[in-house]
C-alpha cells in the first residue's frame, strides 16, 4: 500500500477506498476543502461537513456509479449510511459490484 495520501486519514483508516470515496465527495459536490480535510467519523450531514439532502442525493449518484450499485432514495439505512465517511464507506464495500 502506498502512503500518498495525508497523514490524518491515513492515521484513522488506512484505506484506498476511503480516500476514493473523500475525493468522489469533494469532486462532485466541488467543495472548498481537500479530501483528507473529511475526517473518518465526523458527520457528513448537517454539522460536520454540512451537506444537506441535495448533496446527499449528489453523493449517492457518483457512489452508484462509481461502485456499481444503487443508493436508494427511500432506503431507510440512509440516516446511518451517511451519518459518517466511514459509514458510507462500509457500506460501498458491503455492496460494490465494481
Amino acid at each position: 500500500m502506498t502512503q500518498n495520501a495525508a497523514p490524518d486519514l491515513l492515521q484513522q483508516d488506512p484505506t484506498a477506498l476511503s480516500r476514493d470515496v473523500a475525493a468522489l465527495i469533494v469532486t462532485a459536490l466541488n467543495l472548498e476543502i481537500t479530501p483528507e480535510e473529511i475526517a473518518l467519523d465526523a458527520p457528513l450531514y448537517g454539522e460536520g461537513l454540512g451537506l444537506d439532502s441535495i448533496d446527499i442525493l449528489e453523493v449517492a449518484l457518483v457512489v452508484s456509479k462509481r461502485y456499481g450499485f444503487s443508493l436508494r432514495a427511500d432506503n431507510e439505512d440512509n440516516v446511518s449510511i451517511f451519518s459518517s465517511l466511514r459509514s458510507l464507506c462500509d457500506h460501498i464495500e458491503a455492496n460494490r459490484t465494481q
